[in-house]
């Protein structure tokens, strides 16, 4: 079974704000926006190499911000150009930019299953994304973070409505808008990335080449 997968991604610069300061003395010569961009990058290489993967669409506020993101064979488009998200607030636009993406996607692939992927996955292992895949067995579904409040994937059925309901406690408001919980350990796949710590626990599970360079340049400047 055959997902395709949106990716939202708000503009670099402005994203991850709590990451702000971890390159140290070199923030400014390595900018915060290169780290995001990273985070994203090992993100969607992971995302595109995984069994069960087809389209993978990135939903950006800047897509010229975003062009290094092409060579990885990912279709990036504005959220704009696909009736983007309204003025309003962050999870508010997030969960529009979702559903804009699967507009797009289902005019392509009605009967299609369509997932919602976080940008910020960079220890993110190919096989545990297929491994959710396959649990999900083509039923609407989730993956919690390793908090057990957030989501980092959320998958529709065939055919059927996402439903995206991210924002602050979002497994739980998940759960009961009829997604079914998924429980294999998944330790990459749970490991968004939006604290210094997150980035620590990243560090252990192996991070992505892309994000592991920015990291280990920053050092060397600092």
């Amino acid at each position: 079974m055959a997902v395709d997968l949106i990716v939202p991604l708000k503009r670099p610069s402005l994203g991850k704000s709590r990451l702000r300061g971890v390159l140290g003395d070199a923030d400014g010569e390595y900018s915060h926006t290169d780290l995001v961009l990273a985070l994203a990058f090992d993100t969607l290489r992971a995302a595109t190499a995984a069994a069960g993967v087809d389209r993978v669409l990135v939903v950006g506020s800047d897509p010229a911000a975003l062009a290094l993101l092409r060579e990885l064979e990912v279709d990036v488009v504005g959220e704009h150009a696909v009736g983007g998200p309204p003025d309003g607030g962050p999870h508010d636009n997030l969960n529009t930019a979702l559903r804009a993406g699967e507009r797009l996607l289902r005019a392509d692939n009605p009967g299609g299953t369509i997932g919602a992927l976080q940008a910020d996955l960079p220890a993110l292992r190919p096989h545990e994304l297929t491994e959710a895949i396959t649990e999900a067995g083509g039923r609407r579904a989730f993956v919690a973070d390793r908090h057990g409040t957030g989501t980092t994937l959320l998958l529709s059925s065939p055919g059927g409505r996402l439903r995206p309901r991210f924002g602050p406690g979002s497994a739980r408001a998940h759960t009961l808008s009829g997604a079914r919980p998924l429980t294999a350990a998944l330790p990459s796949l749970r490991g968004d990335v939006d604290t210094p710590g997150d980035l620590d626990h990243a560090r252990l599970l192996g991070l992505g080449d892309r994000t592991r360079a920015v990291l280990d340049r920053a050092c060397l400047l600092s």
